[in-house]
């Protein structure tokens, strides 16, 4: 009841008052309530769907703002995609990735060079570009390509980990936008620094997706089949084995866990969900070149899955929003309140210290206090809780069987199930065998 009135005001008031970055940005912040209550968890998921999915875009479009509004939330999707990627790897697998982007670049130049008139220079076909039906055959395609670089990358660096690792990466990093960069001679295939432009966008029962709206809702979709996916990894055998490796390799490898099918299954999973953002980015762009590939970009993918927290997949969602919210919003809106009240004679404000141009010092201070304060994140990880109950039944159970084989090998006869009744639950917990 409370959260159906606090969303319920919020769109009042935002209805009534007018667009307002604040009311958008608490319609939002109403998901993270939905996390914290003690719904079901089928509830949550279709009360998240009505509200991305109904209430925003439809309160969003009573205003001049409308596109602005699809735009920034596409952009959270697809940078929520990509911190849920980067939280396999880092969070749940504990290898350090600095080069994540290199993935996402994989993704883009993908589907930007054979949609535009890029494939002609070095095609002799001529066919292209191709149309934008097809975009949805490259969509599984671009994540295949960067799943397959993921497991190339995660080859030779199978017995480096820590530090070295994180330069490992951070070199393939550097080596893709390198390659994207001088890739136009002696055969041009990326056009080097000038980029590839007039980038077809996908089309879908012939309606061409040109507004940001559109790519709102695919990126809804894709990004809910994401989350899915990744929740489903996480809690089964793989996702189990994942995190054992982050916690002690080599008590992993002696339980069993191969280590080598485990990273490399990590980065690859990474990589997917990056590799197929990078399609939806560069048709949603129509133009893309090596500056959108930076270090820089991995390292602000690294902060949204730190500010989160590590290994949690709530956390990684808020921490991208977060991020994505401080660059889109709040500076921009910041830097033009203050440059009106300087234009009025208000304030005498210099524009060097703007939001907007301090962004990495004001995130590098975010990120510090979060260090210092709130190391595990704003949404930690969440351990499995297990009924106390089962457990002690467990331990019952085993006792008595342990038992019974002991003296049966003392004996050297064949193994004879016990008569003696099971310990109570006071012997179990001074054997140590307590939950």
């Amino acid at each position: 009841m409370i959260l159906a009135v606090y969303t319920a005001g919020v769109l009042v008031a935002w209805t009534v008052t007018g667009q307002s970055v604040l009311w958008f940005l608490l319609l939002l912040a109403s998901l993270l309530f939905l996390y914290y209550s003690s719904l079901p968890r089928k509830v949550q998921w279709i009360w998240a769907a009505v509200v991305l999915g109904v209430i925003l875009p439809l309160v969003a479009s009573t205003g001049p703002a409308y596109e602005s509004y699809m735009e920034v939330a596409t952009q959270m999707g697809i940078y929520i995609a990509m911190a849920v990627g980067l939280n396999i790897v880092v969070g749940f697998a504990g290898l350090l990735d600095l080069g994540f982007v290199a993935f996402f670049a994989l993704g883009a130049y993908t589907y930007a060079i054979f949609f535009s008139d890029q494939a002609n220079q070095f095609l002799s076909v001529h066919n292209f570009p191709l149309p934008g039906g097809l975009f949805w055959l490259f969509l599984p395609l671009g994540m295949f390509i960067a799943g397959l670089f993921g497991v190339l990358l995660g080859l030779p660096v199978l017995r480096v980990k820590g530090d070295y690792l994180a330069i490992v990466t951070l070199g393939f990093g550097e080596i893709i936008r390198i390659i994207f960069n001088n890739l136009d001679k002696p055969v041009n295939i990326t056009n080097g620094a000038i980029g590839i432009s007039s980038v077809q966008p996908p089309e879908l029962f012939g309606v061409r997706f040109t507004f940001p709206h559109h790519y709102y809702f695919l990126v809804l979709v894709l990004l809910a089949a994401v989350l899915y996916a990744v929740h489903r990894l996480e809690n089964s055998r793989i996702g189990r084995a994942w995190k054992a490796v982050r916690e002690d390799e080599i008590a992993a490898q002696a339980m069993g866990v191969p280590l080598v099918r485990t990273k490399l299954t990590a980065f690859a999973a990474g990589a997917s969900f990056s590799g197929i953002m990078g399609v939806v980015f560069a048709a949603k762009q129509a133009f893309i070149d090596p500056t959108s590939f930076t270090m820089l970009e991995s390292i602000t993918i690294l902060v949204m899955v730190i500010l989160g927290g590590m290994g949690s997949l709530p956390g990684a969602v808020v921490g991208a929003c977060l991020v994505t919210a401080l660059n889109l919003q709040l500076l921009p809106q910041l830097t033009n309140w203050f440059n009106q009240l300087a234009a009025q004679g208000v304030i005498s404000f210099p524009s060097a210290l703007s939001p907007s141009k301090m962004q990495r010092f004001l995130f590098g201070m975010l990120l510090i206090l979060f260090t210092v304060f709130r190391p595990k994140g704003l949404l930690p990880a969440r351990l499995r809780r297990h009924d106390p109950k089962r457990m002690a039944e467990l331990a019952r159970e085993f006792r008595p069987g342990m038992a019974g084989a002991h003296s049966s090998l003392s004996s050297g006869g064949p193994l004879e199930e016990p008569e003696s009744s099971p310990p109570s639950d006071k012997s179990v917990q001074k054997e140590g065998m307590s939950p």
